[in-house]
């Protein structure tokens, strides 16, 4: 006697999602998926499986593993940006409150790199030995919508009332070099015994702001 066929079992559809949830996901399973095992170590076949998205839906989304890498460290930058923005908006401040607008984001800014410090220097890394594969982060959109909102909210700010002898433009993307290179190669940089991690922190502080406020005094001064 023939044995009844079973029936396959339906796999278990899943939901449908709106495209900037599934770009969301990638993002957020990318950061995970590159701070576990590194730019050479991540794949993007693990990364859509984390998002749960296929692979063609992650390619659809970012063209290539290193457009995802870096759009993974630094898209959570302009976020941040704005979060800060929308609590501290530095327009709407005069004199006294222009640097101490500056203090907070500074401070906020060096908190943000050290918890992506892995992410950065895997970038670093896979920047100096991959060229090839790892195209200059001049192309990288998040950042450059970085600098070009923080030149933006330096210009709003003075507007009318300071002439600046460094481009906003330009000035925006020292002071985050700086904080930049202060934060990923502490070691390198403050042995131990030179002083503690808080000093360090108020000498980054102070030396972005005084670069930063130079032209800023008659404002400052009100």
């Amino acid at each position: 006697m023939a044995k009844p066929v079973a029936k396959s079992e339906s796999r278990p559809r899943r939901p449908r999602r709106a495209p900037g949830e599934i770009r969301e996901r990638i993002l957020q399973a990318a950061g995970g998926e590159f701070r576990s095992n590194g730019y050479a170590g991540a794949t993007t076949l693990s990364i859509a499986r984390r998002a749960e998205v296929t692979e063609a839906q992650l390619f659809r989304y970012f063209a290539t593993k290193s457009v995802l890498f870096r759009e993974a460290v630094f898209e959570p930058l302009v976020r941040h940006f704005d979060a800060f923005d929308a609590r501290h908006h530095a327009g709407t401040l005069d004199g006294p409150g222009i640097r101490e607008n500056a203090r907070l984001y500074i401070g906020e800014l060096q908190d943000f790199i050290r918890e992506h410090s892995g992410l950065l220097m895997s970038l670093v890394v896979a920047q100096t030995y991959a060229p090839l594969t790892m195209p200059g982060v001049g192309g990288i959109d998040s950042l450059q919508r970085y600098f070009a909102r923080g030149a933006a909210l330096m210009s709003q700010t003075t507007q009318d009332k300071a002439d600046f002898t460094v481009a906003p433009r330009l000035m925006v993307r020292v002071s985050f070099a700086a904080v930049l290179a202060c934060v990923l190669f502490k070691d390198w940089m403050f042995p131990p015994g030179l002083a503690s991690e808080a000093e360090i922190s108020e000498a980054i502080i102070d030396f972005v702001i005084d670069g930063i406020t130079i032209d800023l005094d008659p404002v400052i001064r009100g």
